[in-house]
């Protein structure tokens, strides 16, 4: 018996994202000026917005260009790949390509490192595509079944068009051990760790940057508008989506989200995300490293980047607010428990949450 399944590009559309890489290649429009790595920036970025808004007429000059078909089929072709498990496909990425995964919860020092990352293998961060290097790409999050969308099908699609993505950019770049290295802020990684363990290899390099819930709160709704004045919980940011949406998936629903307390639905996500660290596969990573929020221990962590790969740049400073966890001495309080919480659960899995480094408050 055969059974023949046709999709078409209807049923999986290419991604925004994905259409205006492309289209900046066609163009021969460079990637430049952009703010990923920019720590001190509080705008709200609304890039993909405007991604998403160009991406009918950007898609026009893809598609009827060679290289964008080309490509377009490649990124398809990376579907199958995934769809039926082709191991073989991913052993020749794996062995090409060493990936460096920079993951933790937003506003606590990832995009410092992927840049120093970047920086470090001689790349000008500024011309290091976003989708590219941070961490909005590829989608992963909560499973979400609705009209026209499978949150399952859409990581596997992203990541098809990741990979494309980086046989692009990285084609002529230096190699070091033998292999190309790939840095990735990629904070949605805990939503599906297992999937990108496999995919990415099991050989990379992981770093888990962690933070207070305090004092990454309040970066947060500093980047977001600041505290609201009720001291709600309002989403204007996509932190503040993301959290929203976490907790939906654990069970709140709209109305209590709309009366909860700023830093009490922070902190549900804050504890979620980090139980996602330990639950969902990055454990498995065999080089993995854990590494508190600090000025300190950030520039020298960037600073053995510099010595690992030969660069003849030294690191920027890391730029970090003054007392933040000073502020709030009450959410302080609520917070010890659910730390503790979580640095159990770690412990069963055997990592080790730093306790002591992240109480610095910093």
């Amino acid at each position: 018996m055969g059974v023949e399944i046709k999709l078409t590009d209807r049923e999986l559309p290419v991604s925004p994202v994905f259409i205006d890489y492309l289209a900046h290649l066609i163009d021969g429009r460079p990637f430049q000026d952009h703010e990923w790595h920019d720590q001190l920036s509080e705008q709200l970025n609304f890039a993909q917005r405007n991604i998403t808004e160009r991406a009918p007429k950007d898609a026009e000059r893809v598609i009827n260009d060679p290289r964008g078909r080309a490509a377009i089929g490649h990124a398809y072709q990376w579907l199958l790949h995934l769809f039926g498990g082709n191991l073989a496909a991913l052993r020749e990425i794996q062995l090409r390509y060493h990936f460096v995964n920079v993951i933790g919860i937003p506003r606590c020092g990832g995009s410092y490192l992927t840049k120093e990352l970047y920086r470090a293998l001689g790349y000008d961060p500024t011309h290091v595509p976003n989708a590219l290097a941070h961490d909005g790409f590829p989608e992963a999050g909560p499973f979400e079944l609705s009209q026209g969308r499978n949150s399952w099908i859409l990581s596997l699609q992203t990541m098809a068009e990741y990979l494309t993505m980086v046989e692009m950019f990285f084609q002529n770049a230096a190699r070091h051990s033998g292999k190309v290295v790939v840095p990735k802020k990629l904070t949605k990684g805990i939503y599906a760790g297992g999937f990108f363990h496999r995919v990415l290899g099991e050989a990379v390099d992981m770093i888990l940057t962690v933070r207070h819930p305090v004092t990454a709160c309040v970066s947060t709704y500093e980047k977001s508008g600041g505290l609201p004045a009720n001291e709600r919980f309002a989403v204007r940011s996509n932190i503040e989506e993301w959290c929203r949406r976490d907790l939906a998936h654990t069970g709140t629903t709209a109305q209590q989200f709309a009366e909860m307390d700023y830093f009490d639905a922070y902190l549900r996500y804050w504890e979620q995300y980090h139980i996602n660290i330990a639950t969902t596969g990055l454990s498995a990573s065999r080089d993995l490293r854990i590494i508190a929020y600090g000025r300190q221990r950030m520039e020298d962590l960037a600073a053995s980047f510099h010595r690992r790969y030969d660069s003849s740049t030294a690191p920027t400073e890391f730029k970090a607010s003054d007392e933040p966890g000073r502020r709030h001495p009450q959410w302080v309080e609520r917070a010890q428990p659910v730390i503790h919480r979580v640095a159990d659960l770690w412990q069963r899995v055997g990592l080790e949450f730093p306790v002591d480094q992240v109480m610095e408050l910093q």
